[in-house]
């Protein structure tokens, strides 16, 4: 069986207010002085909170006291101070035509996620939703696509992924899974061609044709 998996954060949405403002609640609670800008913590979007908050507080922070903290605001509003990104629900469409089916792979915890791609009317477009446990279980993206595959019985080398930064990239080329980068996301170009996304697609209505290419669903 075939698949297409798709990331969640920078590639369907963009959450950059909901979890840049969720970052500074629980770094502010913590007594950090100098709080990041909103702009300064993009690069947050895309790895999981403990390893963000690795990167912020240093190693030996109490990671756990961090993560909770960003969920006290994100699950009361930041998960919902996102927006689709333009395209995503033609795209989706489209995808939906190939007759492949489409399963979203996230490093958020998929008590959020189910909740937030319903919230914003993507939950119909899908056709199921993988994403980490709330203890961090399976927030690495190359073991979440692990975890789909067994769960899917779908075939790497006839599935895609898609997505914006280099940990979708990284994690669907530990699974030899193809991919392609999304470069209206949060990786930008440069991050994704050093990851070696297989394709690159600049804007949601490129993806559909990219996708029947890779996979070979014209022959």
């Amino acid at each position: 069986m075939s698949a297409i998996f798709l990331d969640l954060d920078g590639t369907l949405l963009d959450p950059m207010e909901g979890i840049t403002l969720s970052i500074q609640h629980a770094l502010r609670e913590l007594g950090m002085e100098d709080v990041p800008e909103q702009d300064e913590l993009t690069w947050c979007i895309g790895p999981s909170l403990w390893s963000s908050f690795s990167v912020i507080l240093g190693e030996h922070a109490d990671l756990d006291e961090a993560v909770g903290l960003y969920r006290e605001r994100y699950t009361d509003e930041g998960m919902y101070e996102a927006e689709v990104y333009d395209g995503i629900g033609e795209m989706l469409m489209s995808l939906r035509e190939t007759g492949l089916p489409l399963f979203i792979a996230t490093s958020k915890p998929h008590s959020y996620a189910n909740t937030i791609v319903d919230h914003f009317g993507i939950g119909g477009l899908i056709d199921g939703l993988f994403g980490s446990e709330l203890d961090g279980t399976h927030s690495d993206k190359a073991e979440l696509l692990a975890h789909a595959l067994a769960e899917t019985g779908a075939d790497p080398h006839r599935s895609l992924m898609i997505g914006d930064r280099l940990f979708d990239i990284e994690g669907a080329r530990a699974n030899e899974i193809r991919s392609i980068g999304a470069l209206w996301g949060y990786g930008g170009l440069e991050e994704l061609r050093q990851a070696d996304a297989d394709a690159l697609a600049g804007d949601p209505e490129e993806i559909p044709e990219m996708v029947i290419d890779l996979l070979g669903l014209d022959d």
